[in-house]
């Protein structure tokens, strides 16, 4: 049950971040502290992408999809490693606060998954 909570986190700043940016992508930067320009194509069309992510984790919850459920701890711990070398390239505050926010959802999902496998859950 507290993996299915972590993976919400997930899916909540998925589908959050992608409304915003498909919908107000310069005023989303800004929030996220981007000293760039991207213009507005390329922020909406990574809304885009993040919305049908976020959807997709969403389903994998709702039909509870317990073998896709180490993926939403996996696949963002992968993805830290590449927001840090795109600020160590750049220099962008956008990647720290997006390295913060995936960071906090995959030490959650990562400590619930371990936890769950200790104790032998088969539901998770």
């Amino acid at each position: 049950m507290r993996v299915r909570a972590c993976l919400w986190y997930v899916a909540a700043y998925l589908l959050a971040t992608g409304l915003a940016l498909a919908l107000m992508p310069q005023f989303t930067l800004t929030l996220m502290h981007s000293n760039a320009d991207y213009g507005t194509v390329m922020p909406r069309w990574v809304g885009m992408f993040s919305l049908a992510l976020g959807t997709f984790v969403v389903q994998v919850i709702r039909h509870r999809v317990l073998v896709l459920y180490p993926l939403g701890f996996f696949m963002p711990a992968a993805m830290l490693l590449g927001f840090a070398g795109l600020y160590l390239e750049s220099r962008n505050p956008l990647f720290l606060a997006v390295l913060t926010v995936i960071g906090i959802g995959v030490v959650a999902t990562g400590a619930t998954l371990f936890v769950a496998r200790q104790q032998g859950a088969r539901n998770m």
